[in-house]
């Protein structure tokens, strides 16, 4: 397994990194010799040479115009967007609050025809209920201290799970078995989100296997992450959603999704775990 999710983040920067090192280095100049061209300090600039701060757009023309590149600056600006857009915080993109993000996950799923998911913590957003999801993005937004919008942002996360009911699309879920047992809503609402399980199980688009917590683990347990089409795998962790398109990272996720597979039990073993958890005394 790579050592970070956030290693595709910053191989990216690397890779930009790089590029503007050889633009310095074909027209000529020392990092000095640039910095005085760029009206910047030399920190800054080494910074930036090594992938440690991510240039703005105004750093990246200037530094192009200093090396006499100008044709190569719309370019690198795009790149550097992307590689911004691969590692995002969420305080970042809930800055206005959830729904936002809540769309943008229901236009991944609309176009993902398979859809790999992993969760150790709480039950994807597509097999949440209302009352289940509303207890979770309350606590989020407390903990980021962003706007609260929770109704409006629930209502999208809830939408995605039409997706479970269409034709051309696929859920193959694991999910450890600390997911049935965790208190992240009232007695009620966990009750009522272990029956949705049970009621969504038999669908033909799902696939659902659970951990028990009794299997020998040939893979630890990992944060939530979720594999679309083999392109791209999302990954979430407390503070940042990482985006990682490099195929060797891919493969190592689809890797792990593999052994965690073989782990998992399905069917009348895995019913038989979660209604467990719903007699579970309060």
């Amino acid at each position: 397994m790579t050592a970070s999710p956030s290693s595709s983040a910053q191989g990216a920067r690397q890779a930009l990194a790089v590029r503007l090192q050889h633009l310095r280095k074909d027209a000529g100049l020392t990092g000095k010799e640039l910095s005085a061209r760029c009206g910047r300090h030399p920190a800054k600039t080494t910074r930036i040479q090594k992938g440690e701060g991510p240039p703005s757009d105004t750093d990246i023309r200037t530094w192009c115009a200093a090396c006499g590149a100008d044709d190569q600056a719309d370019d690198l600006i795009a790149t550097a967007r992307a590689v911004d857009s691969t590692y995002l915080e969420w305080r970042r993109l809930h800055r206005t609050g959830m729904r936002k993000v809540q769309q943008d996950w229901y236009a991944l799923h609309e176009q993902t025809r398979v859809c790999r998911a992993y969760v150790s913590n709480v039950p994807p957003g597509f097999f949440q209920t209302p009352a289940f999801a509303t207890a979770l993005m309350e606590q989020i937004t407390t903990f980021q201290g962003t706007p609260n919008d929770v109704s409006e942002a629930v209502a999208a996360r809830v939408a995605r799970s039409r997706f479970l009911y269409e034709g051309g699309h696929r859920y193959v879920v694991l999910m450890e078995e600390s997911v049935l047992r965790h208190r992240t809503a009232d007695p009620d609402a966990m009750k009522g989100q272990l029956r949705h399980l049970l009621a969504v199980m038999p669908l033909a688009s799902v696939s659902l296997g659970i951990i028990p917590f009794t299997a020998q683990r040939t893979v630890w347990p990992l944060e939530a992450f979720y594999l679309h089409d083999d392109i791209q795998a999302v990954v979430e962790t407390l503070t940042a959603e990482i985006k990682v398109t490099q195929p060797r990272e891919l493969a190592d996720y689809a890797k792990a999704f593999a052994g965690l597979a073989e782990m998992a039990v399905y069917g009348d073993a895995a019913r038989a775990l979660i209604r467990a958890a719903i007699d579970a005394p309060e």
